[in-house]
């Protein structure tokens, strides 16, 4: 029995975008609410966190509401750069930017709160910026939350189905990712097939989760 890898080959480059995206995105938001006192702190959070709690089918719906071609920013994006976001790759990168962000700004956020305060101080007293306090001060003093996020951020992705099910459809070759490749063989009663598959992604979940333990195992004894 052949198998086609393409479902597979489009939700590791489907993770790896959305991984970078986040990176960029999630990165300086995480930096400002572990050194911010204000007020909106805890709404910002929520709004990042809210995500992990609502059903994928919730999200995706109102991601086809808001980037529906009939609705003011689906024809803005048509009209201005010739691009529709639904039932597209870069569609799925968009869902997945929002369904995982949350995965990527709290181990950013975390690691950044477990800094001694006393350490960015004397960065700032010695005259960097904040910028440069940021990338050569922080980040690498927080190197297991650091590849926390990315790794499961990634592995999420990889995950995806009702978001992506939602927003992309199942085209071959540009939205049918693993997940959703899975879910049509046993709509097909391919169990054998969809043993295969499942199995593939299990052994990526497990190969994901055991590489982040033993980094921070390691770094944990690099550190005491």
């Amino acid at each position: 029995m052949q198998i086609d890898f393409t479902p597979f080959l489009l939700s590791f480059k489907l993770a790896l975008i959305t991984t970078i995206v986040l990176f960029v995105v999630a990165l300086p938001i995480a930096w400002w609410l572990s050194q911010t006192r204000s007020l909106f702190k805890p709404f910002i959070e929520a709004i990042g966190a809210m995500p992990i709690v609502l059903p994928p089918s919730v999200l995706g719906f109102y991601i086809l509401v808001v980037f529906a071609p009939n609705s003011w920013l689906g024809q803005m994006l048509e009209n201005l750069i010739g691009i529709k976001l639904l039932f597209n790759f870069w569609g799925l990168v968009v869902a997945s930017v929002i369904y995982s962000f949350p995965f990527m700004l709290q181990p950013l956020q975390s690691g950044f709160e477990s800094l001694n305060r006393a350490m960015i101080e004397a960065s700032y007293i010695a005259g960097k910026s904040k910028l440069i306090t940021l990338f050569r001060v922080a980040l690498p003093n927080i190197k297991p939350s650091l590849i926390t996020a990315l790794i499961i951020t990634f592995a999420h992705t990889v995950g995806e189905f009702g978001v992506v099910l939602m927003v992309g459809g199942s085209i071959p070759g540009q939205t049918k990712v693993a997940s959703i490749a899975i879910y049509e063989m046993v709509e097909l009663m391919d169990y054998k097939t969809a043993h295969i598959y499942s199995a593939i992604m299990v052994a990526i979940s497990f190969v994901v989760l055991l590489s982040v333990y033993i980094f921070n195992r390691k770094s944990l004894r690099v550190n005491r």
